[in-house]
């Protein structure tokens, strides 16, 4: 149930090269005529700077004091004034472009920049900026080639596309990919308008939907990239270093080729691609592509993400109504989206994650370099696969040897898919998995650094492990509990040292949820709260830091929601109905087929436990009918059978007709009044804020940004709302307080709104997050 906008269908993939010739080119109007050696701009230069080696200008861009490259307001100037100055100096015939960082080429347009704009015109006169810098660069009558090493994405993709050449590392740290549309953007200096006439319409409407990333060897298939340098490895320098030198060197020899003509820019096409090229130029056809990927389009989005369509209609635009439409609707556009609820939603879950990305904690007293896992299930297992992918050296401990080889053997199927899918070596694969111990004892226990448990649900089984591993780790050893739901001050009620125990939540399928949920309890310590945050972000984690108590966070928001999905079932909706109600509003698994990912005997146990610890307000369709479910086998996905029926390779799931005697036992008389679609997706999502607005209250959230986060990349709360205190801010709190009123008026406290929402009701300026 991976929460992420990533989810735009991908077309087949066709390449088709643009046509290049510099001779046919007119020299740019407008060129700034300064010298490179007069320029009074040189020695203010922070963002930007150009050494001439014989008859070819090095442009280097290094932002100071970031680990990236990003196209600030700064560096857009002074790549403007240095180009001016490159085309002005007759001694100079040609340039490269290239990063001063190994891993940064340009990484994108500065968001900062972006987000202080007041108005969607300032927005869009940025665009027009970029969009005639990039011209110039495309019309120059000097070749320019840029130089790539590590991330060329967005508004760093759109520069190099300008260049006349493309040169890049093939290193697993290059890639190149346009992701603005994950952001609610669309690509703002020409990159809609290049992009398809370079890689051909199906690709570049694939990179432009999608966002997905784009290593060096498949952009060279593409188009996207002419010539490949092979990193070098360790010398006199750092591996890094040399490989920059290297690609320096060689995008030297090819801009001078260029200059002198012993080199072309103009590309062979294969067959494929001039069939395509030739299809794509009849009208008919391209009407036909536009329509099967709009169709996709509103399929997987329901029409809530705006970006996508307009990615659509800007590219047809261009290709349709030529150069000057395009560029000006792209700017436009790109204007129109930045200002959109969408747009703020998906920028607010970007800085979400960049600040859930730093330990809070400071660095830990002894780096985690040997993880052991307790149960090879499902979430030991992907523990263990994400743990040992990213270098960790990892023990799997089960019971059974028949537990132990289904867990080894799914951590091998997960590594394998990444060779499947050519992001790892079969070499690679294995070197991985030779850092991976699979046993039935404590053997190896005593170097562990870190013990992550993921045994059942049932505390008495908890208890026995701590002890039995406490028996036999170093005392600076971290002890942690997979449980998404059990208090871990309970489970650390048995242990000689609860200052090393504290929660690790993760989700599953563990390898794809990119969320941890950690959990501290008054005794944890800040260095075993270090420790398990590290561990988190080095697994490639986005972590969240909550304080114990029932549910935690997450379970703790989506445990009243799935009562109230149950009241609904029960009220006489059905299954499919529940999930396109839901689908509708922006979550991306339906709320019934949720239950039975999660698994209805999982959910059944959490609701008795939540329903202890919280009462009435966690009341809503009755727990007994989880409770016949489970007797009657019908557990959901893993047992092939809950709401719906699933059948291996069959996509189309028919809804369980075994569950229809079982909602006939439990049905409830409909409430016309709260029953219309609007109103079951407004059930559903004001208890889901409701509870997590009381989670901020009580202080088991520290901030609503962790809040945000956690409820969007750990229960797929709809993306583009942005999570449910940003959903609070632009719906209005006083508008979601007056729709609980009315649901508490039919169905009483659960419905009670908490008194942090009240707070915020009443004062309308009371914002969660200040940032628009």
């Amino acid at each position: 149930m991976a929460a992420a906008v990533r989810a735009i269908g991908s077309l087949g993939r066709f390449t088709a090269a643009a046509k290049y010739s510099p001779s046919r080119r007119p020299p740019p109007a407008g060129y700034a005529c300064r010298t490179i050696s007069t320029s009074t701009a040189l020695q203010t230069r922070t963002h930007v700077s150009c050494d001439i080696k014989g008859d070819v200008a090095v442009v280097r861009f290094n932002t100071p004091n970031s680990k990236v490259n990003t196209l600030s307001r700064q560096l857009s100037s002074e790549f403007t004034d240095v180009m001016n100055e490159i085309w002005a100096n007759e001694a100079v015939k040609s340039a490269v472009l290239i990063s001063s960082k190994p891993g940064s080429f340009i990484a994108g347009a500065d968001i900062d920049m972006i987000e202080a704009c007041k108005t969607a015109q300032e927005v869009t006169q940025l665009s027009q900026e970029g969009q005639k810098m990039l011209e110039k660069i495309e019309r120059s009558p000097k070749p320019v080639v840029a130089a790539i090493s590590g991330s060329c994405l967005g508004g760093g993709l759109e520069v190099a596309i300008a260049c006349h050449y493309r040169i890049a590392t093939k290193d697993k740290k290059t890639i190149l990919g346009t992701p603005e549309v994950l952001l609610g953007l669309l690509p703002g200096a020409g990159g809609t308008q290049r992009l398809p006439k370079m890689v051909g319409l199906p690709a570049a409407f694939d990179m432009m939907l999608t966002g997905r990333n784009i290593r060096a060897d498949r952009a060279k298939k593409m188009g996207l990239v002419d010539q490949l340098v092979d990193p070098l490895g360790p010398g006199m320098k750092a591996p890094e270093a040399r490989t920059i030198e290297y690609l320096e060197e060689v995008a030297i020899g090819f801009a001078r080729g260029l200059a002198n003509r012993t080199v072309s820019a103009k590309r062979s096409k294969g067959l494929i691609q001039k069939i395509t090229d030739y299809a794509m130029a009849l009208p008919f056809v391209r009407r036909q592509v536009y329509k099967t990927v709009e169709s996709k389009v509103q399929k997987q989005t329901k029409g809530l993400y705006p970006a996508p369509l307009k990615i659509i209609e800007v590219v047809k635009t261009g290709l349709d109504q030529g150069h000057d439409a395009g560029y000006l609707t792209e700017s436009q556009s790109f204007g129109q989206l930045a200002v959109t609820k969408e747009s703020k939603a998906l920028l607010g879950l970007y800085h979400g994650q960049v600040h859930c990305k730093k330990n809070k904690f400071g660095t830990p007293q002894r780096e985690v370099k040997t993880l052991a896992v307790l149960g090879a299930g499902l979430m030991g297992a992907g523990i263990a696969q994400v743990s040992v992918d990213k270098g960790l050296k990892t023990i799997l401990k089960d019971t059974s040897q028949q537990g132990l080889d289904r867990g080894q053997q799914q951590v091998f199927k997960g590594l394998n898919t990444k060779v499947k899918k050519k992001s790892l070596t079969s070499f690679e694969r294995d070197s991985i998995l030779s850092n991976l111990t699979g046993q039935l004892d404590y053997k190896g226990f005593e170097k562990a650094d870190m013990v992550i448990e993921a045994v059942f649900e049932d505390i008495n089984i908890k208890h026995k492990v701590l002890k039995e591993v406490e028996a036999v780790i170093p005392a600076h050893c971290v002890f942690a509990s997979n449980t998404s739901a059990l208090p871990i001050n309970q489970i650390a009620a048995v242990s000689k040292r609860p200052e090393k125990v504290i929660g690790m939540h993760y989700f599953s399928p563990v390898d794809r949820m990119q969320l941890l949920e950690i959990i501290t309890t008054d005794k944890t310590s800040q260095d075993t709260a270090a420790s398990a945050v590290a561990v988190g972000l080095k697994q490639g984690k986005v972590v969240i830091v909550v304080k114990d108590g029932p549910g935690f966070y997450t379970t703790r928001c989506l445990g009243p929601m799935l009562a109230e999905v149950v009241r609904v079932l029960q009220e006489g909706i059905d299954p499919k109905k529940i999930d396109a109600i839901s689908t509708a509003f922006g979550f991306p698994v339906g709320a019934a087929t949720l239950i039975d990912e999660v698994g209805v005997d999982v959910a059944t146990h959490v609701a008795e436990d939540l329903g202890k610890a919280f009462g009435e307000r966690f009341g809503g369709g009755s727990i007994e009918l989880f409770k016949l479910m489970v007797e009657k086998g019908f557990l959901g996905r893993k047992a092939g059978k809950g709401f719906y029926v699933y059948q291996e390779g069959v996509k189309n799931r028919s809804v369980n007709s075994g569950m229809d005697e079982i909602l006939a036992r439990f049905k409830l008389p409909a409430k016309p009044e709260v029953c219309t679609d609007e109103d079951i997706q407004m059930r559903l999502v004001t208890r889901f804020v409701n509870e997590a607005a009381m989670c901020l209250q009580e202080g088991i959230l520290s901030n609503p940004v962790e809040g945000d986060i956690g409820a969007v990349f750990g229960l797929g709360f709809p993306p583009c709302l942005g999570g449910p205190f940003r959903y609070a801010d632009s719906y209005g709190a006083k508008q979601l307080v007056d729709k609980l009123r009315k649901y508490e008026a039919v169905y009483g406290s659960q419905f009670t709104p908490c008194q942090l929402l009240l707070d915020h009701a009443n004062s309308p300026s009371k914002k969660f997050h200040q940032r628009a």
